[in-house]
């Protein structure tokens, strides 16, 4: 049976050009938000689940793939990643969505539900803590610190940005299989797929500046209370956890029933890594099936 999918090509208000992949004739709309180093074919198990209900949209997000990659540090602050998620709900012809994210997708779909909640029918993250519980956690736990020491790596200029270009960006499916858990869940095809999202010389420079536009925005430091890190989020959420995850601990996910004014639900996955709705997309699909239908 032939993949569900098509890429069109997307002018958001903002004037970013940009990529999607999407499946599904239905009348609610899913965004797929993909994390790093990844690309719209992260989701290609939930694109195939859902195309039969659902209009789903998976971009290449800003800097990735096909999409435009603007230069400059500034232009991947977190107010430009959730701008564009909003433009792209816009441009489709929708007033709201379901927002669904992954690692550094999960980071811009928690910020869209904060600054954007008018575009947000309903919330899913998978493997990202709510922002303000990764920043309790970087300043108090020392697990979490050490495990966080490649957003500092990355701060060094060019270094990060060469070595994942570097002989056609093969540093990329080496650091997706280290870090799985269930790690048939990549053949070799599925790896060249994210390896082909780095083939345009700045995209591995867009990519290390969402982490650098986090720091040089001092992210890390504690927000004032009128932030947007301080709102409440009122879309029902749904947070999906591998609990075998390299980068971030599960003690990320406790307590954060006083994040929401909407219901809120954690689902924890045992037998996954990070990448949980590609190491076990069979029990992700039907989670997220439950939450949206």
């Amino acid at each position: 049976m032939a993949d569900p999918w098509h890429f069109e090509k997307i002018t958001l208000p903002n004037g970013l050009n940009m990529r999607v992949a999407r499946a599904g004739t239905g009348t609610r709309l899913v965004v797929m938000l993909h994390g790093f180093p990844e690309s719209w074919y992260s989701w290609r198990h939930q694109l195939r689940a859902l195309a039969s209900g659902f209009d789903c949209v998976a971009p290449e997000m800003r800097g990735y793939g096909e999409t435009d990659a603007p230069r400059g540090v500034k232009n991947y602050r977190i107010e430009k990643l959730v701008g564009d998620v909003a433009g792209l709900i816009e441009a489709l012809g929708y007033q709201r969505a379901t927002v669904v994210g992954h690692d550094w997708g999960g980071a811009v779909a928690w910020a869209t539900a904060q600054i954007r909640p008018d575009r947000v029918e309903r919330l899913c993250v998978m493997n990202c803590p709510h922002l303000r519980k990764f920043l309790e956690h970087v300043h108090s736990n020392p697990r979490q610190m050490l495990r966080s020491w490649y957003m500092l790596f990355f701060q060094i200029p060019l270094l990060a940005d060469t070595l994942l270009w570097a002989r056609g960006s093969a540093l990329v499916p080496r650091l997706i299989r280290m870090s799985a858990y269930n790690k048939a869940a990549f053949g070799a095809e599925d790896l060249a797929q994210f390896r082909a999202t780095f083939r345009q010389p700045y995209s591995a420079t867009a990519a290390v500046n969402y982490y650098r536009a986090l720091k040089r925005r001092d992210f890390l430091l504690a927000p004032p209370p009128e932030h947007w890190l301080m709102r409440k989020i009122q879309a029902p959420t749904l947070l999906v956890w591998g609990e075998h995850d390299v980068a971030l601990g599960k003690e990320l996910t406790y307590d954060m029933e006083g994040l929401f004014n909407g219901p809120f639900t954690i689902k924890y996955v045992a037998e996954s890594g990070h990448w949980v709705q590609q190491e076990r997309p069979e029990i992700v699909n039907q989670y997220l099936t439950e939450f949206i239908v």
